[in-house]
C-alpha cells in the first residue's frame, strides 16, 4: 500500500494529510487549480487513512476508532475498523460522515459526482491484506492491484473530468506498475509485516525463499528476481505512458509526474543492482526531473 510516512499525532485529520509530503510523488502539486488540489487532497486523505487502518499505523490513543464509533475493546481490530470505515464511507453519499476526513471528502464526491466503487475497492484491498499475505501468481497480484492501486488513478481522472475508457485502461497500467515498484522498494518492510508481494511461482523459478528476503543484503537469486519484477513494472508503466499525451495543460504535467516517478524508482532500484533489502531505493530530484522531461516529450 502507500507509504506510511511519519506517525500521526494530535489532530487525526491533519496528521493524516501531513503524510502527503512523504509520498513518492506530489499528491496535489502547487501548479494545479485550487479546486483540483482540494479534491485530490480529500481523496488522498481517504486513501491514506484506509491504508493506515490496514497497516496498523493509526496514531496511538484510539482517536480514529472513537471517531468511527468503534468500541475501545475493538480499537485494535483492523477488520472491525475497516467495517466501521466502510459504513462511514456510505454516509458520504447519503448522510453526514463521522470521521472528519470523510466529511472533507463529501464536497469532492458531490462536485465530481464520484461513485462509491473506487473507494470500496481501496477498503477491500486493505481487508484483503488482513486475510491474504502471499500471492501465488503474478495474475493474483494484478487482481490485488486492481483493488489497491487502480482506483486511485480512476479517481484522479474523475476529479479532473477527463475519464474515458481508454484513459482508464492506461491509468490502470500506470497505477499497477507504480504499486509493483512500491512493493519492490518495500520487500523488507512488507516481510516485517508478514506480507510478501513477490509471486510465489516467481520465487520458486528464481530459487528464492523467504529466508533469502530476511537478510541485510540480497544475494544473486534475489537480485535476479527483483530485476525480473522491475522489468514487468516498467512494461506496465510504458503501456500506460500514452495517457500523458492524451490530456493537456497542468493535468498533463501531473500525470507525467506519476509516470516519471515510477520509472525513476525503477532506475533507482537498478542503480543499487536490485539489492532492495537494505531499504527502499529512492530516485533523486534530478533523476525525477529528467524522467518528467522525457515523459513529456513522449520519449519514455
Amino acid at each position: 500500500m502507500t507509504q506510511a510516512g511519519t506517525a500521526r499525532t494530535g489532530d487525526p485529520e491533519r496528521g493524516t494529510l501531513d503524510k502527503a509530503a512523504a509520498e513518492n510523488f506530489p499528491v496535489a502539486p502547487f501548479f494545479l487549480p485550487r479546486a483540483w488540489r482540494d479534491d485530490l487532497m480529500a481523496v488522498y486523505g481517504f486513501a491514506r487513512l484506509v491504508d493506515d487502518i490496514g497497516d496498523g499505523d493509526l496514531a496511538p490513543g484510539g482517536a480514529d476508532a472513537r471517531l468511527l464509533g468503534v468500541a475501545e475493546a475493538d480499537a485494535d481490530d483492523r477488520l472491525v475498523l475497516l467495517d466501521a470505515f466502510e459504513a462511514d464511507l456510505h454516509r458520504v453519499f447519503d448522510a453526514v460522515p463521522l470521521h472528519p476526513l470523510l466529511r472533507r471528502l463529501q464536497p469532492t464526491v458531490r462536485r465530481a459526482r464520484l461513485t462509491p466503487e473506487p473507494f470500496l475497492g481501496l477498503i477491500a484491498a486493505n481487508r484483503q491484506d488482513q486475510l491474504v499475505q502471499r500471492y501465488e501468481t503474478f495474475d493474483d497480484l494484478l487482481a490485488y492491484c486492481e483493488l489497491s492501486a487502480n482506483p486511485v488513478g480512476r479517481l484522479v481522472l474523475a476529479v479532473t473530468g477527463t475519464s474515458t475508457p481508454e484513459r482508464v485502461r492506461r491509468s490502470d497500467a500506470v497505477c499497477t506498475g507504480l504499486q509493483i515498484v512500491e512493493h519492490l522498494q518495500d520487500v523488507a518492510e512488507d516481510l516485517g509485516r508478514d506480507r510478501v508481494y513477490l509471486p510465489a511461482e516467481d520465487m520458486k523459478r528464481f530459487h528464492v525463499t523467504e529466508a533469502d528476503l530476511a537478510v541485510p543484503t540480497a544475494g544473486a537469486s534475489v537480485r535476479a528476481l527483483v530485476a525480473y519484477e522491475a522489468e514487468r513494472a516498467l512494461n506496465l508503466l510504458n503501456e500506460g505512458t500514452p495517457l500523458v499525451g492524451s490530456v493537456h495543460g497542468r493535468l498533463k504535467l501531473l500525470l507525467a509526474g506519476f509516470v516519471a516517478g515510477g520509472k525513476a524508482a525503477v532506475r533507482a532500484i537498478a542503480a543499487v543492482e536490485y539489492d532492495v533489502l537494505p531499504g527502499p531505493p529512492k530516485p533523486g530530484k534530478l533523476q525525477l526531473l529528467r524522467e518528467v522531461g522525457v515523459t513529456l516529450r513522449g520519449e519514455g
